[in-house]
C-alpha cells in the first residue's frame, strides 16, 4: 500500500428534496457548507478539504470564502457518486465524506475517523455511528439510523424504526449514522464503475 493521504470531500447541491437550497441556508452567519468546511479544516487528521458540486452558486460561495472545489456532473443521484467524480482528480489514498449540511460536526468525529483508517489502511469503507439516546429518536424520520451486529459491522440502515422491542433492546443494537463516511480511493471508484 502506498503512503495514506487522506482528505475530506464534501458533496453538495442545490436541489435537495426536502429543503432545496439548504446547503447555502445560513446558519449563525455563513452557510451550512461553510461551516462544515471550517470544521473539517480544523481536524488534524486529513491533508486537506474540497467540496464537490454541480452547481455554479456553491462553487462561487466556497471559492469567496477560500475553499477549494472541484466541478462535477449534475447526473449523480447521491453524494457518494458525486464524490467518486470528483476522486478522479485528488491525489490521496482516502476520502472521507461529509454531508454538508452538518454545520455542527465535530473536528473529533473527523480525526476518529482518520485514525481507524490508518489501522486498517487496506480496508474498504467506514463508516461512522453514534448512541441513540432517547426513544422518540428511534422512529425520528429526520436523520439515518443502523443496525449493527455484535463486531460493529452496519447490518442494514433506516429512516423509521423497524423493530418493536423495547427501548433498552434496541439501544444495543441500533445507532444513529453520523454523516463521517470513509472510502478507500480504489473502492469509491469502483462503485461510481
Amino acid at each position: 500500500m502506498k503512503k495514506v493521504k487522506i482528505v475530506a470531500v464534501i458533496p453538495a447541491h442545490m436541489a435537495s428534496v426536502r429543503f432545496p437550497g439548504k446547503i447555502l441556508h445560513s446558519f449563525f452567519g455563513h452557510p451550512m457548507i461553510e461551516h462544515v468546511r471550517r470544521r473539517a479544516l480544523l481536524s488534524s487528521g486529513i491533508e486537506d478539504v474540497f467540496v464537490a458540486t454541480c452547481d455554479e452558486v456553491i462553487e462561487k460561495t466556497i471559492r469567496n470564502y477560500g475553499g477549494k472545489v472541484i466541478a462535477t456532473g449534475s447526473h449523480h443521484l447521491n453524494g457518494t457518486t458525486r464524490v467518486a467524480e470528483a476522486a478522479e482528480l485528488i491525489d490521496c489514498s482516502h476520502i472521507i465524506l461529509l454531508q454538508g449540511d452538518e454545520p455542527l460536526l465535530l473536528p473529533s468525529f473527523i480525526d476518529t475517523m482518520a485514525n481507524k483508517i490508518l489501522a486498517n489502511p487496506n480496508g474498504d469503507a467506514w463508516n461512522g455511528t453514534g448512541p441513540i439516546q432517547n426513544q422518540a429518536d428511534i422512529d425520528r424520520h429526520s436523520f439515518v439510523k443502523c443496525a449493527v451486529s455484535s463486531d460493529n459491522r452496519i447490518l442494514y440502515c433506516f429512516r423509521r424504526g423497524p423493530s418493536h422491542t423495547n427501548f433498552l433492546n434496541q439501544q444495543r443494537y441500533i445507532r444513529k449514522i453520523l454523516g463521517v463516511i470513509a472510502y478507500r480511493k480504489s473502492f469509491i471508484k469502483a462503485i461510481d464503475d
